[in-house]
């Protein structure tokens, strides 16, 4: 019922700034309303300075994609950002069980709800962890159903979110049907946003949610990675208050 093209290639590394890879992963299906949608996927690898990477929302892990990785660095921490992007994370630690791996609040109740056996080392704050302060910056944003961990890598100027913004691209997605939803919850390209759903969770919230974007808005990002569909790189700021306006008002 529902296609979407990926950002091929997929599965392998793509340098985006000096430290910084982002890797396609194919198209996955999310349960919504009792509809499967079709979602693509992208992580991103930062390496610190020790040489040891930092791998965010994790997406499936091949043999050629783990060879990939493993030419880039040591994988030492594997991050579930959100209290969706998770799923991808026991085949990564069941590849490196020696990787700490840390989540946001809230993923360890949802991946056990939906029958995903999980664990983490630690959950995310507000505050960078020892093992990447100095180098990525971190704010927490806080809802009732989606918690969010987002990181900025200072060194590249790079602002890594994972749902907050979505912006997919019409061309890519073969469904009038999904093309029509996707218009509707206000995340196609160039307009992408926060999924007008999602900004229910934040109900309540709003005040600490400005707070974090405005802090995001500080850290004046070049380049910002989204999850799902195109990201920004030029413009990026005004690309945040743009899509954060619904907050920011």
């Amino acid at each position: 019922m529902f296609s979407v093209d990926t950002y091929a290639p997929i599965d392998t590394p793509k340098q985006i700034a000096k430290d910084v890879w982002v890797i396609d992963g194919p198209i996955i299906g999310f349960q919504y309303a009792g509809l499967k949608l079709p979602f693509p996927t992208r992580m991103t690898i930062i390496r610190l300075q020790s040489g040891k990477l930092f791998v965010h929302s994790p997406i499936r892990l091949t043999e050629a994609l783990k060879a990939e990785v493993d030419a880039l660095g040591e994988v030492a921490y594997v991050i579930a950002p959100n209290t969706i992007h998770y799923a991808g994370v026991p085949d990564w630690q069941k590849a490196y069980p020696d990787a700490k791996a840390f989540c946001a609040p809230g993923v360890i109740k949802r991946a056990k709800s939906v029958g995903i056996a999980v664990a983490f080392d630690a959950e995310l704050a507000d505050t960078p962890e020892s093992e990447w302060a100095g180098e990525i910056e971190q704010v927490l944003v806080r809802g009732s159903y989606l918690n969010e961990a987002v990181f900025f890598h200072s060194k590249s100027k790079t602002l890594i979110l994972t749902d907050l913004i979505e912006n997919f691209e019409a061309p890519k997605i073969k469904s009038p049907i999904w093309r029509f939803m996707v218009r509707l919850f206000g995340t196609m390209d160039p307009h992408g946003s926060t999924p007008r759903d999602m900004r229910l969770t934040f109900a309540g919230y709003k005040d600490s949610v400005r707070k974090a974007v405005l802090t995001m808005i500080d850290w004046n990002p070049d380049y910002v990675v989204l999850a799902h569909g195109r990201c920004y790189d030029t413009n990026a700021v005004a690309e945040l208050e743009r899509a954060f306006s619904w907050v920011l008002k």
